[in-house]
């Protein structure tokens, strides 16, 4: 018998280390020595923490759990043989359906295997695509990866074979392999979650690129917001070293590669591959005019080959099964499979990974179970910041780039937040442009100046003051700041603002000629009022920040309109829903 603990961040804050304080507790009373494992997350964000119980008739699947629930695993199962059935969300008999429509590929370890245990990593397949490579020529790597069909997943789907060519064919002794783990989107959790649920995927497929472009040094650029990812990744590092797989003479060879990481503070703008490579160096992460690019003048000068995680994790999988296997997944232009972070105003939020072409709203509802609360869906921002919100006429839309492209939003590093009818989408858009205007480095005038302006235009929607001529100024500078900024985050940032315009126009129009939000969000279109159904509980008036609400107890409350600054927090509190918005 097994128990696996899923130990990745999403399961440490939903109170892991307490559930598996409570098994050994409940564990050392009965007696018993069963070795709880920590895994990486397996998907399933919504029902951390999560516990697998393996015997001999199966694996059974907990979730939502609390410290009781897990003495009664211990109890019932563990020593008793019957299923606790309360919170069991998955059996051999009934296996849970959130994962019926994926094909992992990345993940499939993730979730199964101790990702501080390379053992673990080997017994799977791990470092088999390595020795593989190491037995071609590095131009035949090369043909794998292209013969795959395989796109970096770090947004616009530059064809990974053709890059690493580019590399491979660059001229000069020194080269580098760069992992861009240096994740920032809003809502996007992917790569730190392979990073943390299988590091040794990162590792040798970093390991096969050095191999085939001739490099012996490489750098994963981890921002360090991501503690466990990082601490994850040296142990890996540590472990592979200590087999020969990474260091000096590999697999007894003249083939040497090491591995650094490399801590970000945060900017967004570091993604950006020239800017990610100036703070590596350690100057201040900005971008550079390209080219020349980084195949050809990188890191430190030298001919540099960037992936991001994702890219990297498909690696072992294309050379240890081949490049046809992985071309069963995926489209003509687009081979294998996509991960995404399913997150926002849907029931069942986590990690999915589907084939290249799964339709929108196969994602969102047969895997997503839907919208919370049974609301109506109203749209669905991919790619982050830099990506657009696709409306619902476009749930049939089939995810690959070519298609989101033309919608308007783009594939991106994987980020899919969805909203629904309570969304104000001018509010959105602010949103996004407030983040990207942010995290400008402020280089080049059309990204620091032009963001800036096209935010002001916004502000003043979601006030109340614009005009349909701010209209004309927010596109005429969305199209202008997207042809002469100088990198991906000011050519990308307009395009939140430019779906909204194109998809829900109506509801700029509604904040420009009526003063009203229809969604009701916009702070200074709304006001709040207390109805009759008040029962005096003074729960409002307890939690108001600005003292604005009034009244005794047991008697009808009333809010000041002079003093609220409409933060909703008395709506969110009231027991009996007597607070409306207006």
């Amino acid at each position: 018998m097994k128990v696996l603990l899923g130990y990745a961040s999403c399961g440490i804050a939903a109170g892991a280390a307490q559930v598996e304080s409570a098994l050994r507790t409940a564990m050392d009373k009965e007696g018993m020595d069963l070795p709880i494992k920590r895994v990486g997350c397996v998907g399933m964000c919504h029902n951390e923490p999560v516990v697998e119980v393996v015997d001999e008739t199966g694996t059974y699947t907990y979730g939502n759990l609390e410290p009781d629930d897990a003495t009664k695993i211990v109890s019932e199962h563990i020593v008793g043989g019957i299923p606790y059935h309360e919170k069991l969300i998955g059996s051999p008999d009934d296996t849970y359906d959130y994962f019926a429509e994926q094909k992992k590929i990345v993940l499939r370890n993730s979730g199964v295997i101790d990702p501080e245990d390379i053992d673990e990593y080997m017994e799977r397949g791990g470092y088999l695509g390595l020795k593989r490579a190491m037995e071609m020529e590095p131009e035949e790597v090369i043909d794998e990866i292209k013969k795959s069909k395989l796109r970096g997943r770090g947004g616009a789907g530059f064809p990974t074979g053709l890059k690493w060519q580019f590399a491979r064919g660059a001229s000069g002794p020194k080269k580098y392999v760069i992992c861009n783990a240096d994740e920032g989107d809003p809502g996007a959790f992917m790569d730190r979650s392979i990073l943390e649920g299988d590091p040794h995927a990162i590792l040798e497929g970093m390991a096969i690129c050095a191999y085939a472009i001739g490099a012996d040094e490489g750098y994963i650029y981890c921002r360090a917001e991501y503690p466990l990812a990082i601490r994850r990744l040296e142990i890996g590092i540590g472990q592979a070293r200590e087999k020969g797989l990474l260091g000096k003479n590999i697999r007894g060879t003249d083939f040497s590669f090491n591995v650094h990481v490399k801590e970000g503070a945060g900017a967004f703008v570091c993604g950006e591959e020239t800017a990610l490579m100036h703070s590596i160096e350690g100057g201040r992460g900005m971008p550079r005019p390209r080219p020349p690019f980084p195949a050809q003048k990188g890191l430190f000068g030298k001919p540099t080959n960037i992936n991001n995680v994702e890219t990297l994790a498909n690696i072992p999988y294309i050379l240890r099964e081949g490049a046809d296997k992985y071309t069963e997944y995926g489209t003509e232009k687009s081979g294998g499979t996509k991960v995404f972070a399913l997150a926002g105003k849907i029931r069942r939020g986590g990690l999915v990974e589907v084939p290249i072409g799964t339709p929108l709203k196969k994602i969102i509802y047969d895997i997503g179970g839907g919208i919370e609360g049974d609301k109506e869906f109203k749209a669905v921002q991919l790619g982050g910041p830099s990506g657009g919100c696709l409306p619902a006429e476009y749930l049939d839309t089939p995810v690959d780039y070519e298609t989101l492209t033309k919608a308007g939003a783009i594939m991106g590093s994987g980020g899919m937040i969805v909203m629904d009818e309570g969304d104000c989408m001018v509010n959105v858009a602010q949103y996004f442009l407030d983040f990207t205007q942010k995290e400008s480095c402020g280089k080049c005038t059309f990204c620091r100046v032009g963001t800036k302006r096209m935010l002001e235009i916004l502000e003043r929607f979601t006030q109340g003051s614009g005009t349909v001529k701010d209209i004309e100024k927010l596109e005429s500078l969305a199209y202008r700041i997207k042809a002469f900024s100088l990198c991906g985050l000011g050519q990308t940032a307009p395009n939140p603002v430019l779906t909204t315009l194109r998809y829900f126009k109506d509801e700029y129009i509604s904040h420009i000629d009526e003063n009203t939000c229809p969604a009701k969000v916009c702070r200074s279109l709304i006001s709040f009022d207390i109805t009759d159904d008040c029962i005096g509980c003074t729960k409002c008036a307890t939690e108001c920040p600005v003292g604005a609400i009034g009244g005794d107890r047991r008697e009808k409350h009333v809010i000041r309109k002079d003093l609220c600054i409409t933060c909703g927090i008395c709506q969110e509190v009231c027991p009996v829903n007597a607070v409306e918005v207006n």
